[in-house]
Protein backbone atom coordinates (compact mmCIF):
# COMPACT_ATOMS: atom_id res chain seq x y z
CA UNK A 1 0.00 0.00 0.00
CA UNK A 2 1.15 3.40 -0.92
CA UNK A 3 2.29 4.68 2.35
CA UNK A 4 1.15 9.01 0.94
CA UNK A 5 -2.12 7.69 0.97
CA UNK A 6 -5.03 8.62 3.11
CA UNK A 7 -6.45 5.40 5.04
CA UNK A 8 -9.52 4.11 3.10
CA UNK A 9 -10.99 3.40 6.11
CA UNK A 10 -10.81 6.66 7.85
CA UNK A 11 -12.26 8.54 4.35
CA UNK A 12 -15.01 6.07 4.38
CA UNK A 13 -16.02 6.56 7.83
CA UNK A 14 -15.87 10.90 7.01
CA UNK A 15 -17.99 9.87 3.81
CA UNK A 16 -20.32 7.90 5.92
CA UNK A 17 -21.09 10.63 8.63
CA UNK A 18 -21.81 13.18 5.69
CA UNK A 19 -24.25 10.94 4.34
CA UNK A 20 -26.08 9.81 7.73
CA UNK A 21 -26.73 13.53 8.61
CA UNK A 22 -27.66 14.51 4.82
CA UNK A 23 -29.74 11.49 3.05
CA UNK A 24 -33.25 10.75 2.95
CA UNK A 25 -33.76 7.79 5.10
CA UNK A 26 -35.21 6.18 2.12
CA UNK A 27 -32.74 7.07 -0.18
CA UNK A 28 -31.42 4.53 -2.80
CA UNK A 29 -27.80 4.05 -3.20
CA UNK A 30 -26.66 3.14 -6.74
CA UNK A 31 -23.16 1.64 -6.95
CA UNK A 32 -21.18 2.00 -9.45
CA UNK A 33 -19.04 -0.96 -10.69
CA UNK A 34 -17.03 -2.02 -9.03
CA UNK A 35 -15.30 -0.26 -6.07
CA UNK A 36 -18.44 2.30 -6.06
CA UNK A 37 -21.04 -1.04 -4.94
CA UNK A 38 -18.63 -2.06 -2.71
CA UNK A 39 -19.03 1.31 -0.78
CA UNK A 40 -22.89 1.32 -1.20
CA UNK A 41 -23.17 -2.30 -0.20
CA UNK A 42 -21.20 -1.29 3.40
CA UNK A 43 -22.71 2.23 3.58
CA UNK A 44 -26.32 0.02 3.35
CA UNK A 45 -25.31 -2.14 5.85
CA UNK A 46 -24.06 0.77 8.19
CA UNK A 47 -26.48 3.45 7.75
CA UNK A 48 -29.75 4.35 9.53
CA UNK A 49 -32.69 4.28 7.13
CA UNK A 50 -33.98 1.77 4.49
CA UNK A 51 -31.87 2.47 1.63
CA UNK A 52 -31.94 0.01 -1.38
CA UNK A 53 -29.08 -0.82 -2.99
CA UNK A 54 -28.76 -1.34 -7.06
CA UNK A 55 -25.57 -1.38 -9.07
CA UNK A 56 -24.47 0.25 -12.66
CA UNK A 57 -22.05 -1.05 -15.09
CA UNK A 58 -21.43 2.26 -17.24
CA UNK A 59 -19.24 0.12 -20.14
CA UNK A 60 -22.08 0.21 -22.41
CA UNK A 61 -22.31 4.12 -21.63
CA UNK A 62 -19.01 5.69 -22.17
CA UNK A 63 -18.22 7.82 -24.45
CA UNK A 64 -15.01 6.27 -24.86
CA UNK A 65 -16.27 3.04 -26.16
CA UNK A 66 -15.49 3.22 -29.53
CA UNK A 67 -11.69 4.27 -29.12
CA UNK A 68 -10.91 2.36 -26.04
CA UNK A 69 -13.23 -0.67 -26.59
CA UNK A 70 -14.82 -2.27 -23.94
CA UNK A 71 -13.14 -3.47 -20.86
CA UNK A 72 -13.28 -7.33 -20.09
CA UNK A 73 -14.89 -6.71 -16.58
CA UNK A 74 -18.37 -6.23 -17.46
CA UNK A 75 -21.41 -6.76 -15.10
CA UNK A 76 -25.12 -6.19 -15.27
CA UNK A 77 -26.65 -3.14 -14.32
CA UNK A 78 -29.28 -4.61 -11.85
CA UNK A 79 -31.74 -1.99 -10.34
CA UNK A 80 -34.12 -3.98 -8.11
CA UNK A 81 -36.50 -0.54 -7.06
CA UNK A 82 -38.21 1.77 -8.85
CA UNK A 83 -36.26 4.57 -9.93
CA UNK A 84 -39.21 7.00 -10.90
CA UNK A 85 -39.62 9.63 -7.91
CA UNK A 86 -36.83 8.12 -5.82
CA UNK A 87 -34.16 9.86 -4.47
CA UNK A 88 -31.00 8.16 -5.55
CA UNK A 89 -27.19 8.26 -4.24
CA UNK A 90 -25.12 7.32 -7.04
CA UNK A 91 -21.90 5.93 -4.77
CA UNK A 92 -18.75 5.59 -6.40
CA UNK A 93 -15.40 5.08 -5.24
CA UNK A 94 -13.30 8.24 -7.22
CA UNK A 95 -14.92 10.70 -9.27
CA UNK A 96 -11.81 12.17 -11.81
CA UNK A 97 -13.07 13.24 -15.49
CA UNK A 98 -16.77 12.98 -14.59
CA UNK A 99 -17.26 10.63 -17.52
CA UNK A 100 -18.11 7.72 -15.81
CA UNK A 101 -20.91 9.80 -13.57
CA UNK A 102 -22.28 10.98 -16.72
CA UNK A 103 -22.65 7.06 -17.80
CA UNK A 104 -24.34 6.06 -14.82
CA UNK A 105 -26.66 8.63 -15.16
CA UNK A 106 -27.85 8.12 -18.68
CA UNK A 107 -28.01 4.41 -17.18
CA UNK A 108 -30.20 5.43 -14.29
CA UNK A 109 -32.42 7.50 -16.71
CA UNK A 110 -33.28 4.39 -18.60
CA UNK A 111 -34.77 3.24 -15.43
CA UNK A 112 -36.86 6.26 -14.88
CA UNK A 113 -37.02 9.82 -13.75
CA UNK A 114 -35.49 9.65 -10.26
CA UNK A 115 -37.08 13.12 -8.00
CA UNK A 116 -33.36 13.79 -7.22
CA UNK A 117 -29.69 12.74 -7.93
CA UNK A 118 -26.70 12.86 -5.78
CA UNK A 119 -23.28 11.59 -5.98
CA UNK A 120 -20.94 10.54 -3.17
CA UNK A 121 -17.29 9.43 -3.67
CA UNK A 122 -14.97 8.74 -1.53
CA UNK A 123 -11.81 10.84 -3.45
CA UNK A 124 -12.12 13.38 -5.87
CA UNK A 125 -9.14 13.45 -7.70
CA UNK A 126 -10.05 16.80 -9.61
CA UNK A 127 -8.89 16.91 -13.34
CA UNK A 128 -13.61 17.08 -14.52
CA UNK A 129 -13.44 17.00 -18.31
CA UNK A 130 -17.42 17.31 -17.47
CA UNK A 131 -19.55 19.71 -15.78
CA UNK A 132 -19.97 16.94 -12.60
CA UNK A 133 -19.49 17.46 -9.17
CA UNK A 134 -19.84 15.44 -5.94
CA UNK A 135 -22.19 15.81 -3.80
CA UNK A 136 -20.43 14.19 -0.83
CA UNK A 137 -16.93 13.60 -0.65
CA UNK A 138 -14.30 11.66 1.85
CA UNK A 139 -11.58 14.14 0.62
CA UNK A 140 -10.10 15.85 -2.47
CA UNK A 141 -6.84 14.23 -3.75
CA UNK A 142 -4.21 15.65 -6.08
CA UNK A 143 -2.70 12.12 -7.85
CA UNK A 144 -0.58 12.69 -11.27
CA UNK A 145 -2.73 12.28 -14.15
CA UNK A 146 -0.47 9.17 -15.68
CA UNK A 147 -1.47 7.00 -12.51
CA UNK A 148 -4.91 5.62 -11.76
CA UNK A 149 -5.93 5.28 -8.06
CA UNK A 150 -7.83 2.21 -6.93
CA UNK A 151 -9.67 1.02 -3.83
CA UNK A 152 -9.43 -2.88 -3.43
CA UNK A 153 -11.59 -4.54 -0.43
CA UNK A 154 -9.65 -7.63 1.32
CA UNK A 155 -11.33 -10.53 2.60
CA UNK A 156 -13.01 -8.50 5.94
CA UNK A 157 -14.11 -6.16 3.51
CA UNK A 158 -12.17 -3.46 4.66
CA UNK A 159 -10.93 -0.73 2.11
CA UNK A 160 -7.29 0.31 0.80
CA UNK A 161 -6.77 2.93 -1.80
CA UNK A 162 -3.18 2.52 -4.09
CA UNK A 163 -2.09 4.10 -7.23
CA UNK A 164 -0.78 2.12 -10.78
CA UNK A 165 -0.06 3.28 -13.78
CA UNK A 166 -2.51 3.38 -16.03
CA UNK A 167 -1.36 0.94 -18.47
CA UNK A 168 -1.60 -1.20 -16.06
CA UNK A 169 -5.41 -1.40 -16.30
Amino acid sequence: MDNTLPDAEALFADLKAQLASSIAFDAKLVGVFSGGAWLADRLKAELDGDHQVGYIDVSFYRDDLATNGLKSNVRSTHIPFSVEGAHIVIVDDVLFTGRSIRAAVNTLFDYGRPASVQLAVLVDRGGRELPIAADYVGVPLIVATDLMLALSKNDDGKFALTTEPWAAR
